[in-house]
């Protein structure tokens, strides 16, 4: 064996499965950006290697992978002023009326992360915006990506004057006398408005991407679950990766959207575009949608939310959804299903279940599960269906007393149901995590740190909601490695430090298995690497050796 680099950590966690007393590795020797071999310092000592980094006491981990994100539409969505810390409406009117000062002629004013809870009882409405913004055109993603504000200069130049029809579960929201709020519900809608706002130039959209994706790595990523594919998502995947020597920073797995209205010919389609890819991103797996979200009444409940909403499907006609799955999956090609309320999971549920095992190929995962009853975690474990949860959407946008919006609509209940993290790995769910980013921030420590401790990490005051929903340690960083390894069908050759495996890993400062959540959030990523290459590596960390 003749390595290209051994690194050397104070501690190495496999994350291979295997709990045995015996010491943690210290080192790993990478080959052509597969690990050839793990051992202790003393025999790495027999290595001959061309290159030698000793990171001295810190912790060495598979590359942390988020199963849930939106690089390219997050783009999109996050133009403009950032609303997210905003706690009220007079502080969402303050950022608007400096967005609009700052607005050239001809452009619009930008906002997203708008957090519902700021209107309080009262619904979301354009009048509520336009004097902020001076008239101006308008366009405001809320935080849920499922929905927007448009001010009425917006609405005006969109010609949108009433209710309109679509074939999904989507709504131009009126008021009774048929004219339109200015709230959006659903894609659908949503591009009424979005489809005339002065567009980005592809240059612009490209810097941007790469910016983000050195973010990502930055962050401790060496891979993620790409749940959107935009019309220009691949040539610019394409055009970053001719432009660096090494590829792009992590790996990305793509899934492009199957939307209702479609049938047979849009569905091949999208089966011709599986293996679409490059050096470090391929198309690999279809994402579709069964309900929207709790938060502005699109969730798919079994019974209505309390303001009689969330009882829709988002395919109005759910056997099509059913056949879409039944088409994809009879032909290898995984799918993940955006199912957020309790009605929605157990449709997804039924659309599996109702597979012969000869057609159930690959692997298929359901997206969010937030709110879920006790029979339906059983049936989940005997599906063989993987859960992809984001912890943060429950510690960012719910309190623990039900004060918040999602709570509110759905009652006690429902929200003592929420994000069944621990009951689904207690019931043998495989369980990826991720942060669904632009909707939550996309840095996993603290992500991991928040599914540990059911509430904000940083914030020790707050109350945990659900606490007995909590992951431990351990749990928490399957779900960004070996979990999320198996939720991508990619056990054989990622997600745990084992020879003959990817060099994909990532260094901290502390070790997550044993620090405090609270520090873990707080602590540095000191290096990541894919295929045995450094994509990051932070400022006086890892000392080369000859």
């Amino acid at each position: 064996m003749n390595p290209d680099v051994i690194i050397l950590a104070g501690t190495v966690h496999t994350m291979d499965g295997m709990l045995s007393g015996s010491p943690a590795p210290q080192a790993v020797a990478v080959r052509d950006g597969v690990i050839a071999a793990v051992g202790s310092r003393a025999d790495a000592a027999g290595w001959p290697a061309a290159e030698v980094i000793d990171f001295g006491d810190a912790v060495l981990t598979p590359g942390l992978v988020d199963c849930h994100i939106h690089p390219v539409f997050g783009l999109e969505l996050t133009r403009g002023c950032d609303l997210s810390g905003a706690a009220d409406l007079a502080a969402v009117r303050a950022l608007l009326h400096a967005e609009a000062a700052a607005t050239a002629p001809g452009e619009w004013v930008r906002g997203w992360g708008l957090d519902p809870n700021v209107f309080g009882s009262a619904p979301a409405h354009r009048g509520l915006i336009d004097d902020a913004v001076s008239g101006l055109p308008c366009l405001i993603r809320l935080f849920d990506g499922h929905s927007a504000l448009a001010s009425s200069r917006a609405i005006d130049i969109a010609g949108v004057t009433g209710p309109r029809s679509f074939d999904q579960a989507a709504e131009v929201v009126c008021d009774g006398s048929g004219r339109p709020t200015g709230l959006l519900l659903e894609a659908a809608a949503v591009e009424l408005v979005a489809r005339v706002v002065p567009a980005e130039s592809f240059a612009e959209r490209k810097a941007r991407l790469a910016e983000l994706l050195t973010q990502f790595s930055r962050s401790g990523l060496t891979g993620a679950h790409v749940m959107d594919c935009n019309d220009d998502s691949l040539d610019l995947y394409r055009a970053l990766e001719e432009e660096t020597d090494g590829g792009l920073p992590l790996r990305l797995r793509i899934l492009p959207w199957c939307m209702p209205g479609t049938g047979e010919p849009d569905w091949r389609g999208l089966a011709e575009q599986i293996g679409v890819g490059g050096r470090r991103w391929e198309v690999a797996g279809i994402k579709l949608f069964v309900d929207g979200t709790v938060d502005n009444g699109t969730a798919w409940l079994f019974e209505p939310d309390a303001y009689g909403e969330s009882v829709a499907p988002f395919w109005p006609r759910p056997e099509e959804y059913a056949a879409a799955v039944r088409y994809f999956a009879g032909r290898g090609i995984p799918t993940a299903t955006h199912a957020i309320g309790d009605a929605g999971v157990a449709a997804v549920l039924a659309a599996f279940e109702s597979l012969p095992p000869v057609t159930l190929q690959g692997v298929h995962r359901i997206e969010h599960l937030e709110t879920v009853p006790d029979e339906l975690i059983g049936r989940f474990s005997r599906s063989g269906l993987i859960a992809s949860m984001q912890p943060t959407h429950c510690t960012h946008y719910s309190r623990a007393d039900h004060s918040d919006n999602w709570s509110t609509r759905l009652g006690t209940e429902r929200a003592n149901n929420a994000w069944r993290c621990a009951d689904l790995r207690a019931a043998g769910t495989v369980l990826g995590l991720g942060s669904d980013w632009p909707i939550a921030p996309f840095e996993p420590l603290p992500i991991l740190a928040d599914a540990q401790l059911r509430r904000r990490s940083g914030r020790p005051g707050e109350q945990p909601i659900v606490p007995g929903q909590a992951l431990t340690a351990r749990q928490a960083l399957e779900g960004y490695t070996s979990h999320a390894a198996r939720a991508a069908g990619e056990w054989q050759v990622s997600g745990s430090v084992t020879v003959g495996k990817r060099a994909d890993f990532t260094v901290f400062d502390v070790d997550p298995l044993a620090a405090a959540p609270d520090d873990l959030a707080a602590a540095r990523v000191l290096a990541t690497f894919v295929d045995g290459q450094a994509q990051h590596s932070a400022v006086g960390t890892g000392r080369q050796l000859a």
